[in-house]
């Protein structure tokens, strides 16, 4: 009895540690996402995950025949869900660091994102030409932007003087914004171009200055990649071919136009 109940609990912790193998071999790949980053990935009424990241998410599923699930979370919460094997892979805007790959491993960068301000519509600083002038004419200010993401690193990083608000949700962060609680918000720009289109630019505005995602790579990374568990490199090694076919077949296009307006397609990363 002792035998059989010791041999019980080695095979539950060996299934838990292999929990990606598992889940993966039963031809379900459960995904790790936020669902409030809009236009990345959305939670509609009926529960359904839509957005960029469900698009790539299910095109990568088809391309591995395998069905998917989504399993939505806070975004600073996915690489420790990730890392306990509560899934299989996140895909949720995730930028690929140097810090991020100390605890998992990432696929190719498929798609890359550049960043920027939006700001109240009458501020001097819409035209400003560097980050240096940004970043004084913000000395002092309430900067919002969402908890656990590559900009409010980059922000500590580079502009201490500035006072970085993190959120939660970037919906919450854009509604303190209207609400006039902040006094300006950094994050991607297609999420904040996105905000705009809602609410329109009666009071705000995006800095014409753009921050290339090639800026810092220790902060912000170099473009945004699938996440997997680093015990799993044969997962690694099928989910990069998949993201090829995806850019070559002009898949990743479509829904980068789709969400976006723009292609925002890593092509770089698949020319071998």
């Amino acid at each position: 009895m002792i035998k059989s109940l010791l041999r019980n609990a080695v095979l539950c912790s060996t299934l838990a540690l292999l929990g990606i193998t598992t889940a993966s071999a039963s031809g379900t790949l459960k995904i790790g996402t936020e669902g409030g980053y809009p236009p990345w990935s959305m939670v509609d009424a009926s529960g359904k995950v839509t957005g960029f990241d469900a698009d790539v998410g299910n095109a990568l599923c088809k391309e591995l025949n395998a069905k998917c699930r989504f399993v939505v979370q806070a975004f600073d919460s996915l690489i420790p869900s990730l890392d306990a094997n509560l899934f299989d892979l996140i895909i949720s805007g995730m930028s690929v660091t140097p810090e991020r790959s100390k605890r998992i491993t990432f696929s190719l960068p498929y798609v890359v994102e550049d960043t920027t301000f939006i700001l109240p519509k009458n501020s001097d600083l819409i035209s400003a030409d560097s980050t240096e002038v940004l970043f004084k004419g913000l000395a002092g200010k309430t900067i919002g932007v969402q908890g656990g993401t590559t900009q409010g690193d980059f922000l500590r990083k580079n502009a201490p003087e500035l006072k970085v608000k993190p959120y939660d949700t970037l919906d919450q962060m854009q509604m303190d914004l209207d609400a006039g609680r902040l006094d300006a918000t950094f994050a991607d720009v297609t999420s904040q171009a996105k905000f705009l289109k809602k609410v329109g630019d009666k009071d705000f505005a995006l800095a014409h200055f753009i921050i290339k995602s090639t800026a810092d790579p220790e902060t912000l990374g170099y473009g945004i990649g699938v996440g997997i568990n680093k015990s799993n490199a044969d997962l690694k090694q099928k989910v990069d071919a998949a993201l090829c076919t995806l850019i070559k077949n002009g898949t990743m296009k479509e829904a980068s136009i789709k969400w976006f307006d723009v292609d925002t397609t890593n092509y770089d990363v698949c020319k071998n």
